[in-house]
């Protein structure tokens, strides 16, 4: 029953893709039509779609966890959507308009057009697809749990191929488009089923009422009701959670999928209105976050003590054999939908921004085929990265916004201050990265503060490019007449 209503799910979505894949095979030719679906998604496609990119495995199964493992340090979900949405409302409309005007596809386009500097295309390039790979990697580590917990007896090599091959379907032939029409099924579904769980979930513990639940709670762990929550030691105090926010919030619409969404719009309103409206679509955090920490009053017990299967293990100890299917194969597509976007993001980049420099005169035809080529090589990356020890998902997420963020100075700069050199912003990833990655007092200090490290290095970075920059400036000023 579990594998039956599990597959029925993926297969019904897939096919729904492979429709859409029909419809726009005359369309889908081009590697503006793959990549960014001719810059023609309408308001209720791109809602599902850029909803798909921030309802993922990491919002459903990690956040779920964190409030399982933590308790009050889960509240970041919330705090950092509703901050992202407020600096989305100002910025995408800016990225859209800028790919419109001058034919950009990738963020990498962004910035080799923004500061005339084909190096620094390669080099945001690279520092894109390294940071998408991560993310990549969160979606199959997630998909290979749905399939262990739900299925039994395979094997996180085997969960972690089947994964990336399922990513590569959605979206190597139609691109773009098939992903969106996915989303819409999986977004519906995951409310749904989120909203039932939270209705039902205290009478399926033991608990009289959701307040009952949260009583429990708080009489089993009393401190992870409040910050730092219920291990003081892992430094998730008052100061981690504020400046982690800003952090998250700062990177959400830098990471090059992003842009990629931002050029897909028809029009800037399109975005503002998605902005608006995309804080009321996450308080299903609140759902989420409440069904951890009903997992803690029913003394949920994942595989191997991983929190990121704490929400599956705690369906299918609870519910119905056809419930876990259905979540399941819902939690499969908050893995697949995300994780092909995200893949085709990688290919798009590595072949326009990395291949074509070297190769201008490779054609549309063979620009598709090395993009499809790289999602392939990229994937097998992905999927080897996340055979390993685990980690929670909401920790390899921080990682890929910490590591995307660097890239955020020349994003706002492009349109705050015009004109900064391109050497300012390399000098200033060079910097913002020795700072995050190297040991060194400035991340003892981060350690003990509780202050995100992700965002102290964006400071330096941001800092950098700005003294550069104005030296630089300073430097070309014209000399006074005597």
């Amino acid at each position: 029953m579990i594998a039956t209503a599990l597959t029925v799910v993926v297969v019904a979505a897939t096919m729904l893709g492979t429709v859409a894949y029909g419809r726009m095979q005359a369309r889908a030719r081009t590697i503006s039509e793959w990549a960014i679906g001719g810059r023609s998604l309408g308001l209720l496609v791109f809602w599902f779609l850029n909803a798909g990119e921030i309802y993922t495995t990491f919002a459903v199964l990690g956040i779920s966890g964190y409030a399982w493992a933590h308790g009050a340090p889960a509240t970041l979900a919330l705090c950092s959507v509703s901050l992202a949405a407020a600096i989305g409302y100002w910025l995408t409309p800016r990225i859209w308009r800028s790919g419109r005007v001058s034919g950009l596809m990738t963020q990498a386009d962004f910035f080799a057009h923004h500061y005339r500097s084909r190096w620094l295309g390669i080099l945001v390039a690279l520092v894109g697809i390294a940071a998408l790979v991560i993310y990549v990697q969160i979606q199959i580590t997630a998909l290979g749990l749905v399939l262990r917990v739900t299925l039994g007896a395979v094997d996180p090599a085997t969960a972690a191929a089947l994964a990336a091959a399922a990513m590569l379907l959605f979206v190597f032939f139609a691109g773009l488009r098939s992903a969106a029409f996915a989303a819409g099924v999986k977004d519906v579904l995951m409310v749904l089923l989120v909203g039932g769980l939270a209705l039902t979930v205290a009478r399926e513990v033991g608990a009289s009422s959701i307040a009952d639940l949260f009583r429990r709670a708080e009489a089993m762990a009393p401190a992870a009701a409040t910050l730092p929550g219920r291990d003081p030691a892992a430094g998730l105090g008052v100061t981690w959670l504020m400046t982690t926010a800003i952090s998250v919030a700062v990177g959400t619409y830098i990471f090059p999928h992003m842009f990629q969404l931002c050029y897909a719009a028809d029009a800037a309103q399109t975005l503002r209105r998605n902005a608006i409206f995309q804080p009321l679509y996450s308080l299903s955090y609140l759902f989420i976050i409440l069904l951890g920490v009903a997992a803690l009053v029913a003394g949920t017990r994942p595989p191997a003590g991983d929190a990121n299967a704490v929400l599956l293990q705690l369906v299918t100890d609870r519910y119905p054999a056809w419930v876990t299917g259905l979540f399941g194969g819902t939690a499969a597509l908050l893995a697949l939908v995300p994780g092909s976007v995200l893949l085709l993001t990688i290919g798009t980049i590595f072949t326009r921004n990395v291949v074509l420099p070297l190769r201008p005169v490779l054609d549309e035809r063979a620009q598709l085929l090395a993009s499809r080529a790289a999602m392939v090589a990229f994937a097998a990356l992905a999927a080897w990265l996340s055979v390993g020890p685990n980690q929670s998902l909401v920790t390899i997420g921080l990682t890929a916004y910490a590591t995307i963020g660097m890239l955020a100075p020349g994003v706002y700069l492009a349109f705050l201050r015009p004109g900064v050199p391109a050497v300012a912003l390399g000098a200033g990833l060079a910097v913002g990265y020795a700072a995050m990655l190297l040991p060194s007092p400035l991340s003892a200090w981060a350690a003990t503060t509780g202050f995100d490290l992700g965002l102290t290095a964006l400071l330096l970075n941001g800092a950098t490019v700005l003294v550069l920059d104005a030296a630089l400036r300073r430097g070309r000023a014209p000399l006074a007449v005597a």
